[in-house]
């Protein structure tokens, strides 16, 4: 089965509190109505593009838990309970737990460190985990061995200085095709992959996210666009904007897996 085969998702509807969802630096927050519009569009092109979408409450005590990959990660009946690394998102692994006993035959909790799911990259052959400032050494260490325990393999990879997360700067778009960011392209972390790089000055549009046979990928980056159109990906362009002023993307605001 291809890791691009989904027929299910969860997502969480944002919080008004989003507005204080954490970001680098000190521009200016989103607004909660244009994350409501920018998420509210993600739903649709999730269902358009083959999945059921649960869509859970919002939670006003956690800002940043609209962006539901990072507390948890979903493989076929099997869910892993991460724990995020950032204080403010400590709570958010319990509040999603519920849902995941719901839906998954087998909960595995994390026994260690922190883990975020930004920071993880399934790929047919292994499932790589990024250390960051949200996923250190021993949360990789305890991530790679509940991966073991459902048959996969993990590698852990340290992805180059200022990265966020794994897939801030790399995601798989095809079996074999990575879209990265110039930095991630030159630290050579993935020998045998077909690299895309983003268009210059574009590096968030690495934060593609493949569905079935769509690739949904932010819609103001037109040098990206033009790159993934030239090689004859199906594309789905969706705003990103105000996700992107809490350093988030497409990937983040779904849980996705084939049941």
């Amino acid at each position: 089965m291809s890791v691009f085969s989904f027929n299910n998702a969860i997502v969480r509807t944002p919080a008004r509190s989003v507005v204080d969802g954490l970001r680098a630096g000190d521009h200016a927050g989103p607004s909660a109505a244009g994350v409501a519009a920018e998420h509210a569009a993600y739903v649709v092109a999730l269902a358009d593009s083959g999945l059921k979408v649960t869509t859970l409450p919002p939670l006003e005590a956690f800002p940043d838990s609209v962006f539901v990959e990072d507390p948890a990660l979903v493989f076929g009946d099997t869910a892993i309970v991460l724990n995020p690394g950032a204080p403010s998102r400590a709570g958010e692994a319990a509040e999603i737990r519920t849902e995941l006993a719901r839906q998954f035959a087998q909960v595995i909790e994390l026994d260690a460190g922190h883990a975020d799911g930004g920071d993880v990259m399934v790929t047919p052959d292994a499932v790589y985990i990024g250390l960051s400032a949200r996923t250190d050494a021993t949360g990789a260490a305890a991530l790679a061995r509940a991966l073991a325990q459902i048959g996969r393999k993990a590698r852990i990879v340290t992805p180059p200085p200022g990265v966020l997360h794994l897939k801030t700067g790399a995601n798989l778009i095809d079996e074999d095709v990575l879209l990265v960011t110039a930095p991630m392209a030159a630290a050579g972390m993935f020998p045998g992959f077909d690299c895309i790089t983003v268009g210059d000055g574009e590096d968030a549009a690495a934060n593609a996210l493949r569905l079935n046979d769509w690739l949904l990928v932010g819609a103001h980056f037109p040098r990206t666009i033009d790159k993934l159109a030239a090689r004859g990906f199906k594309l789905v362009p969706l705003a990103t904007r105000e996700i992107g002023k809490i350093d988030a993307g497409l990937s983040c605001m779904s849980l996705r897996w084939q049941a």
